[in-house]
């Protein structure tokens, strides 16, 4: 199968000498990393030729690398059912480069990329109604960015009085507490139950005796 794929690998590569950056098997899947602007005409070629035959779009998704330039991966996972292959596409942009829209290829990459443009705020250009889709439509911020705060930065009720859903500044209960995962409200105890005649075991003399006896 690995060198099934590595000669699928090579063929699109020579199809795209300029457009395709790197080409690798990983896990058992074929890895392609495509220049941003080629996306179309490499998704294009990949659905139609007949040698590769991915029909099915199975998703696409935002990856977020904070310290590096361009910071973000934008991956397509592509479905053969004919040759039973799969094959994942990767393009890189930034926070104001929008990646050009693969609805014309695959018209389910319409969600998928509003879904990206939601959680990550990557920019599709010509997407036919880039909006909010899992986040409401005042949310502020992009959630699956890795320096998005994990408790947002509004929190959300109802109102009795007002009858209606109200957003208001996050408010913490409590302060931040570092728990030991044992004993949270009183700490780790220096003797667990059933352990008072096993002696201290930080005293030497206890601890020899202990082994003496063992």
């Amino acid at each position: 199968m690995d060198l099934a794929l590595k000669d699928l690998g090579e063929f699109v590569a020579n199809q795209f000498k300029e457009d395709v950056q790197e080409t690798h098997i990983r896990l058992g899947e074929l890895m392609i990393t495509a220049r941003r602007n080629a996306i179309v005409k490499v998704l294009t070629f990949l659905r139609d030729d007949v040698n590769c035959r991915f029909k099915q779009l199975v998703d696409v998704c935002g990856v977020d690398y904070p310290d590096r330039t361009p910071r973000f991966d934008v991956v397509y996972n592509l479905l053969s059912l004919v040759n039973n292959n799969r094959i994942r596409v990767k393009v890189m942009t930034d926070e104001d480069t929008p990646v050009p829209s693969v609805t014309g290829v695959f018209s389910a990459a319409n969600w998928w990329e509003r879904e990206t443009w939601d959680m990550f705020g990557i920019y599709f250009s010509d997407h036919p109604d880039l909006r909010r889709i899992l986040t409401d439509y005042g949310f502020e911020g992009h959630p699956l960015r890795k320096d998005f705060p994990l408790t947002g930065y509004v929190e959300m009720r109802y109102d009795d009085e007002q009858k209606r859903v109200v957003y208001e500044p996050v408010k913490l209960t409590q302060d931040f507490r570092s728990f030991d995962f044992l004993s949270p409200w009183e700490g780790v105890q220096r003797y667990l139950p059933g352990d008072e005649k096993a002696g201290d075991p930080s005293d030497p003399a206890e601890a020899e005796e202990t082994a003496e006896k063992s």
